[in-house]
């Protein structure tokens, strides 16, 4: 049989598989815009506690327009703006501002201000809370201070062992929203072995992007001797696709910020290679990346579609009133 001849910049036999979706989920869109908006807005600086979304690049870009990233509500000077990052922030946080006499805009994802509010009612009706998510992390940290008392971390399966509760016909978990599906369930299956009257959140705290992302994964790792996953290494949603990536069958997976950082021997006997990004990645780290592999013979791409995604969520309330309260303004300057 004859060899067909592959077009330049294409080797025969090789690909790219691109997941869909991947990217920016929603939260992340409408977090970066309201840093945006609110530097046209008010001027810089604005100030935002702790990174608005993990993602270096996006950090970068937004302190060259005058962000300024603070680990502690305390470092922002009275009388400033702060804002608070798509991870959202304990309670604690919003009496600091107040103290502070800082304005604040809220730019909490509104999937993770679900999971604070069934906290808040949980708490409410006295369930002690088994919250699956990863210690340390600032989202953990936001939904654990809405009922510190009620609260209780598990880090995955190997922590169940440790949970004790008063009652256990009144427990309930929730869990931190960009977890790897397949390991939520696998803490959710052995806590309910030890705790049968273990109750169920009224819907998956996992977020609709972190699911279609790691969904994609799964489709592409079957097929893929490498994944490369698109991300910063303190974003959670990223490091799981990693992970998802293995344990789909990927032979490896690896996260870069950027296309410099991939190392030209994991392409050694590869013939196709997933692309994927965590859901604080602007597309051109992909392009990026695409563009790395094309030079080096893997330019044929192909779509791996998981999800339809259209879901966006309106900007913080705070930003919609001082932006609706300028256009009225400059509505009523023209009819004088």
């Amino acid at each position: 049989m004859g060899h067909m001849s592959a077009l330049p910049g294409q080797s025969a036999g090789r690909k790219v598989l691109l997941a869909a979706p991947r990217g920016y989920c929603a939260g992340v869109d409408r977090a970066v815009i309201a840093v945006e908006k609110a530097l046209e807005q008010y001027g810089a600086p604005v100030y935002v506690r702790h990174e608005i979304v993990h993602n270096k690049y996006v950090v970068k870009t937004l302190e060259k327009k005058g962000a300024i990233f603070v680990e502690r509500t305390e470092e922002v000077p009275p009388g400033n703006i702060v804002m608070f990052s798509a991870h959202g922030v304990a309670p604690v946080v919003h009496e600091e501002a107040k103290r502070g006499r800082l304005a604040t805009i809220d730019a909490t994802c509104p999937l993770v201000t679900k999971v604070h509010k069934e906290a808040v009612r949980y708490a409410q009706e006295d369930y002690d809370i088994l919250l699956i998510g990863h210690e340390g992390h600032e989202e953990v940290i936001g939904t654990s201070g809405e009922a510190p008392d009620h609260i209780q971390l598990v880090d995955g399966p190997e922590d169940v062992d440790k949970v004790e509760v008063r009652d256990p016909s009144k427990i309930v978990w929730l869990s931190q929203t960009t977890l790897s599906v397949d390991e939520t369930m696998e803490t959710v299956d052995a806590l309910k072995t030890k705790f049968p009257g273990l109750v169920s959140p009224p819907s998956d705290d996992i977020c609709y992007a972190t699911q279609n992302r790691q969904l994609a994964v799964k489709q592409m790792g079957a097929e893929a001797e490498l994944v490369i996953v698109v991300g910063s290494r303190n974003s959670s949603n990223s490091k799981r696709l990693v992970e998802v990536a293995k344990l789909a069958g990927a032979r490896e997976a690896y996260l870069v910020d950027f296309a410099d950082e991939i190392d030209e021997a994991w392409l050694e006997g590869v013939t196709t290679v997933g692309v994927t990004s965590g859901a604080s990645v602007p597309e051109v780290l992909v392009e990026q990346v695409l563009e790395w592999l094309a030079e080096r013979g893997y330019g044929d791409v192909e779509i791996v579609k998981a999800a339809e995604e259209s879901i966006t969520f309106s900007l913080p309330k705070e930003l919609r009133r001082d932006l609706r309260a300028e256009a009225k303004a400059a509505t009523e300057d023209t009819d004088a």
